[in-house]
């Protein structure tokens, strides 16, 4: 298959810097309001904040996530990146991948179930043990996810570690028998 040119790379690297920004930024609103969620004094309000929540990371935070791994595969097979070849690659994919797979397994569940406590049950939610628990994951969750961002946003500008040294094969000269 045949490398992006310079303007192609250019193209898709702005479309991957992007989708991270808005995961990042996204990640840091939902911080901040998960933060003014603990102190609603109203049963509407706490079933609005959650909603809204929810909203930001199924239409937003979702997307972007998706959107940032797929444009960051493309950079790895269409430009001479790779995705072996330097040791701040691999760690970025390790990293998002497994960013996506915890907000998939725990985040966006905790999101929906506070979501779905504080329709029900309004203000009362916040006597819900099970409501609390989720707040607080959710905060904690948020809080180590975009600190995971920002160290995964440092590596893409520093580029540290550098290339891996994979050792070639050298082909032995066949012994002839004359």
């Amino acid at each position: 298959m045949n490398k992006l040119s310079v303007k192609q790379k250019n193209w898709l690297l702005t479309f991957h810097v992007a989708f991270g920004g808005i995961w990042f930024g996204t990640a840091l609103c939902m911080i901040a309001i998960a933060l003014s969620n603990r102190n609603t004094p109203s049963g509407d309000e706490l079933y609005a904040v959650n909603a809204v929540m929810k909203l930001l990371d199924d239409f937003v935070i979702i997307p972007s996530a998706t959107l940032s791994l797929i444009t960051g595969g493309l950079l790895c097979w269409l430009t001479i990146w790779g995705f072996f070849k330097h040791y701040w690659v691999i760690v970025k994919w390790i990293a998002t991948v497994t960013l996506i797979v915890t907000g998939t397994i725990w985040l966006g569940p905790w999101t929906n179930a506070m979501t779905a406590i504080s329709d029900a049950e309004r203000l009362q939610a916040l006597q819900n043990p099970l409501y609390v628990f989720d707040q607080k994951a959710v905060l904690v969750g948020a809080i180590i996810q975009t600190s995971c961002l920002l160290v995964i946003i440092g590596i893409s500008v520093l580029k540290p570690w550098g290339r891996r040294n994979i050792k070639k094969q050298e082909k032995q000269p066949v012994a002839s028998n004359s």
